[in-house]
């Protein structure tokens, strides 16, 4: 049995409360009050962790009583003594009070003791769950500095490096001072991918959603421009289509996700030999969904393979590219939003993927 169970017991019979504190005090801290508001005064004060009041008080009724201390300090287990039966009474101190259980006068201690501590040990158990939620809700803040800080200040510094590597290349004529600063470059540029891999992993697996309007068109304009300036693209032939006619809410962060990652994948896990490299990328929204294709004919994935493309650190190609992250990512951000995600692939071939996506409208509203 827990120790340092503090129990507040109110009943305007002094008897009852001289009884009760004599028969107690050795396996409880009890404190006693001979009506509501001397009860209610003790529970503001003290750290009270069970809670019993009897039904029939002058002034004050036992639901009364609790329906008050809801808005004082609602922790405390309550449970109510009653010497009668009223069924009117039972239904408002659980709908109004949250008493948890009910105890018949005159009261017998055994009962009351088992009473007073399986009441215990749910106030305990709810103080627990929340001291928890409380430190979760603290690391959540927490990561979302934390994220802000890699995002800002670690690529900061390595866009500098970058940018001063490329300044030297252009000053430089010896082979291998530039090859040294080819391998610079190289590194930055693997070690910036894996941030935002990093910053993806993170808004990929947020519960939460931040719901806006969503402009696909304006999304892959801004996405293609990023592409264009990360992978360069003069090698391939890339079509894209969006058809969209509806309203669209839904988390654009982890709609960027998706199609980050996506087209990504494309242009990593191209066949080198390959004359004409292509990817096709279509969006089209109806009044309940969005549904994104994307396909190329890249190297495509072994059949034996396929099941495990979307686990974390997997990779589905000998290449040595890629961080096994790339479809864990897509994965669980169609998860999150409700959706639904098919691949379909052939070795040597190339690979298509179908996203569907819920119209969150009626989430939003």
């Amino acid at each position: 049995m827990r120790s340092n169970i503090n129990v507040l017991y109110i009943d305007d019979e002094d008897n009852n409360l001289k009884s009760f504190r004599a028969t107690l005090r050795r396996e409880f801290n009890v404190f006693t009050a001979l009506d509501g508001l001397e009860g209610l005064k003790i529970a503001a004060e003290e750290e009270i962790h069970v809670v019993i009041a009897d039904q029939r008080m002058p002034g004050m009724t036992g639901t009364e009583f609790f329906e008050k201390m809801v808005d004082i300090n609602p922790d405390p287990i309550r449970i109510l003594l009653t010497g009668y039966s009223d069924i009117s009474s039972v239904i408002d101190a659980i709908n109004k009070g949250e008493v948890y259980r009910f105890i018949d006068k005159p009261w017998n201690i055994e009962q009351i003791k088992n009473s007073i501590k399986n009441a215990a040990d749910l106030f305990f158990m709810r103080k627990e769950l929340k001291d928890k939620n409380e430190k979760l809700a603290k690391l959540h803040s927490e990561m979302n500095k934390f994220v802000y800080s890699l995002s800002h200040e670690l690529r900061g510094p390595l866009m500098s490096i970058a940018g001063v590597a490329k300044l030297a290349k252009m000053e430089l004529d010896n082979p291998k001072t530039l090859e040294y600063f080819d391998m610079i470059e190289s590194s930055t540029g693997k070690l910036d991918d894996y941030i935002f891999k990093m910053l993806d992993f993170y808004r990929s697996t947020k519960i939460d959603h931040k719901i806006s309007l969503i402009d696909f068109e304006e999304i892959m304009g801004q996405q293609m421009k990023a592409y264009e300036e990360k992978f360069g693209l003069e090698d391939f032939d890339i079509k894209v289509e969006v058809k969209q006619d509806q309203k669209f809410l839904c988390d654009d962060s982890k709609i960027r996700v998706i199609l980050n990652n996506l087209f990504s994948n494309c242009v990593q896990f191209q066949a080198e030999d390959k004359d004409e490299k292509f990817i096709r990328l279509s969006i089209e929204t109806n009044e309940s969904e969005a549904t994104i294709i994307i396909e190329d004919n890249g190297i495509g994935i072994d059949d034996k393979y396929i099941q495990d493309v979307f686990n974390l650190f997997t990779r589905a190609a000998q290449q040595n590219v890629g961080t096994g992250l790339g479809l864990y990512m897509v994965r669980e951000a169609v998860v999150q939003l409700g959706g639904d995600i098919n691949i379909d692939s052939k070795l040597g071939e190339g690979t298509k993927v179908t996203v569907t996506l819920p119209n969150m409208k009626e989430e939003n509203s």
